[in-house]
C-alpha cells in the first residue's frame, strides 16, 4: 500500500512513494541540467558581446536548485548509505568552514555569490555539494549511461562553438589573446580555454573509455566522432591543460583495452586524439589561424591577460618585470609562490571565497578610482595581481583557509577509496567515472573549479561511489513469474 502523509493523496506524496528507479532517472536528468545550465548561460554575453555574467550565475543556480531538492529527497529515501557518510560528511564540513571563511573575508557579498564572472561563491559549493548528493544516491546503471552521454553532447557543443571561434574568430573573447597576437583561441561556452581544456579532457576520456567497451557498433561511432572532435578543439586552448588532458585521455584508453578485456584492435581508438591533434597542430604551422606560424602554448597571455584581466577584471595587467608572460612554467611558478605567501598570512580562515585578489591591492591607482569605486575599477589599477592560482588545492587553502584544504583533501580520498572498491564489483559506466574522477583530481594540481568543471567533475566523482543495485521487476513480469511458478507445482494426488 502506498504511503500518505496527512491524510493526502497518493500524487502529492510522490516523494515517499519514489522508488530507486524513478529517483535515478529524476538524478540524471537534475545533473544533466547542473551540467548544461551554467555553460548554456554563458552564449548570452557571447552573442552580446557585453559581461552579462550574471545570467551564467543564475544558470548554474537552475541546476543547483533542482539538485538540492534531489539531494533532499535522498537523505529522506535514505539513499544516501553507511558507506558514503564519511565523504559526504567531509565535504559538508569544507562547506561549514566556508561560512566562517564568509564571516572573516573582505567582502561578504563576493564571500556569497561570488566575483561578478566567476561566480564561485560559497552559494556555488553548496550547489556543489548537492550535486555530489544527488549523483552518489543514483542506484541505476541506465543513469549513469544518460549521465556519459550527457557528457558528450556537452563536449560537442562546447566544440561546436570553438569551432566557431577558431576559424571565424566570432563569439569569442579570446580573438585576440593580447594585444598584437590574434589565436583565435577556442573557449567554447566555458567562458575560458583553459576552463574548456578541462572540460574536454573529461569529455575525451569518457569517449575513448566507453568506445572501447562497447558492444554496439553505432555506440562505439558515436563515441569516436565526439573523441575526434573535442581532440581537434582542445589543442586550440593553447594550453598546457589541454595537452596534459589529452595525454590522460590516451593513457586512460590504453588503460581500459587491458582492464576490461578488449580486442587489442580496441587500441586504435588512440587515434582519435591523436590524429586530430596533429591536424590541429599542422593547421597553426602552416599559418592558417589568426596572425601566428608556428604551434606553442599561450597560458599566460590567456589566464592573466585576456581572462582576469581583459575579459573581467578580476585581476591588474601582468607585471612584465616580474614574471615572463610567455614562459608556462615561470607564470604558474609565479601564481604557486605568491598564493604560498598568501596562505601563510591566511591559514585559517583563507582570504574569503573568491577573494584571492583583494588582500593582494597596493594602490587605488591614479585613475580617479577610491574607496567607493566598484571593486572592478581599483582591481585592474593594480599591476601583477591575480584572482586565479591554476592549483585547486592552494586555492582552496588561499580562499577559505588551511581547514577546508584538509576537508577538501578527505573528500576526494575517500571518493577515490570507495570508487576503487566499487570497481571490482561495480559495472563498466562506474569504472569509468572513477577513471574520469581520478583525473578530475590530476586536473586540480595544474587548474582550478569554475562554474564550468565543477558540475561535471562533483557529478562524476558523486557516481564513482555511487551504490548501484539491479532494476526492480515490473509488476506484470513480477505476477507472470508468480503464475509460472504457480503451475510449475507438481499437484498433490490424492489419497
Amino acid at each position: 500500500m502506498a504511503k500518505q502523509l496527512f491524510n493526502t493523496s497518493d500524487k502529492s506524496n510522490f516523494i515517499l512513494n519514489m522508488t530507486e528507479e524513478q529517483y535515478s532517472k529524476f538524478a540524471s536528468i537534475g545533473l544533466l541540467a547542473a551540467m548544461f545550465t551554467s555553460s548554456l548561460a554563458t552564449i548570452v554575453p557571447l552573442v552580446m558581446h557585453d559581461s552579462y555574467y550574471e545570467i551564467t550565475s543564475a544558470g548554474l543556480a537552475i541546476g543547483g536548485v533542482i539538485c538540492m531538492i534531489l539531494a533532499l529527497i535522498a537523505f529522506i529515501k535514505k539513499y544516501v548509505s553507511g558507506k558514503l557518510i564519511f565523504p559526504v560528511c567531509a565535504f559538508a564540513a569544507m562547506l561549514l568552514w566556508g561560512v566562517v571563511s564568509l564571516v572573516d573575508s573582505y567582502d561578504k557579498g563576493i564571500s556569497f555569490y561570488g566575483y561578478n564572472g566567476r561566480g564561485e561563491g560559497l552559494l556555488a559549493i553548496i550547489f556543489y555539494f548537492c550535486f555530489f548528493v544527488t549523483a552518489a544516491s543514483i542506484r541505476r546503471e541506465k543513469a549513469l549511461k544518460t549521465i556519459v552521454y550527457g557528457l558528450a553532447v556537452l563536449g560537442l557543443v562546447n566544440s561546436g562553438f570553438g569551432l566557431v571561434q577558431i576559424f571565424s574568430g566570432k563569439l569569442s573573447n579570446f580573438r585576440m589573446i593580447s594585444i598584437e597576437i590574434q589565436a583565435n583561441a577556442a573557449s567554447g561556452i566555458s567562458q575560458s580555454p583553459l576552463f574548456l581544456a578541462m572540460v574536454l579532457t573529461l569529455v575525451i576520456t569518457a569517449s575513448l573509455i566507453t568506445a572501447v567497451s562497447s558492444k554496439k557498433t553505432a555506440e562505439r561511432i558515436f563515441f569516436i566522432i565526439t573523441a575526434c572532435i573535442c581532440s581537434f578543439t582542445i589543442m586550440f586552448t593553447y594550453s598546457f591543460i589541454g595537452i596534459c588532458g589529452a595525454v590522460f585521455a590516451v593513457a586512460a584508453a590504453i588503460i581500459a583495452v587491458f582492464a576490461f578485456k578488449a580486442k587489442k584492435l580496441a587500441l586504435t581508438s588512440v587515434l582519435a586524439v591523436i590524429v586530430p591533434a596533429a591536424a590541429a597542430f599542422a593547421i597553426v604551422q602552416a599559418g592558417l589561424i589568426g596572425n601566428i606560424d608556428s604551434y606553442r602554448l599561450y597560458d599566460g597571455r590567456i589566464l592573466w591577460f585576456a581572462d582576469s584581466y581583459y575579459r573581467i577584471s578580476a585581476s591588474g595587467e601582468p607585471d612584465l618585470k616580474n614574471v615572463d608572460i610567455d614562459d608556462t612554467y615561470d607564470v604558474y611558478y609565479t601564481l604557486n609562490r605568491k598564493t604560498m605567501n598568501i596562505i601563510g598570512a591566511h591559514a585559517l580562515t583563507g582570504t574569503g571565497p573568491e577573494q584571492l585578489v583583494i588582500p593582494q591591492l597596493y594602490t587605488f591607482g591614479s585613475s580617479g578610482a577610491n574607496e567607493d569605486s566598484p571593486i572592478s575599477d581599483i582591481v585592474i589599477a593594480n599591476k601583477g595581481t591575480f584572482d586565479k592560482v591554476y592549483n585547486e588545492y592552494l586555492y582552496t587553502a588561499a580562499t577559505r583557509g588551511i581547514p577546508s584544504l584538509i576537508a577538501l583533501i578527505a573528500v576526494l580520498g575517500a571518493v577515490l577509496l570507495i570508487g576503487w572498491k566499487r570497481t571490482k564489483t561495480g559495472s563498466l559506466t562506474q569504472k569509468c567515472m572513477f577513471i574520469l574522477t581520478a583525473g578530475g583530481v590530476l586536473i586540480f594540481l595544474i587548474g582550478c573549479s569554475n562554474t564550468s568543471f565543477a558540475p561535471v567533475f562533483w557529478t562524476v566523482a558523486g557516481c564513482c561511489i555511487a551504490q548501484l543495485s539491479a532494476p526492480a521487476p515490473k509488476a506484470e513480469e513480477a505476477s507472470d513469474k508468480k503464475d509460472e511458478s504457480k503451475t510449475s507445482q507438481p499437484k498433490k494426488k490424492n489419497k
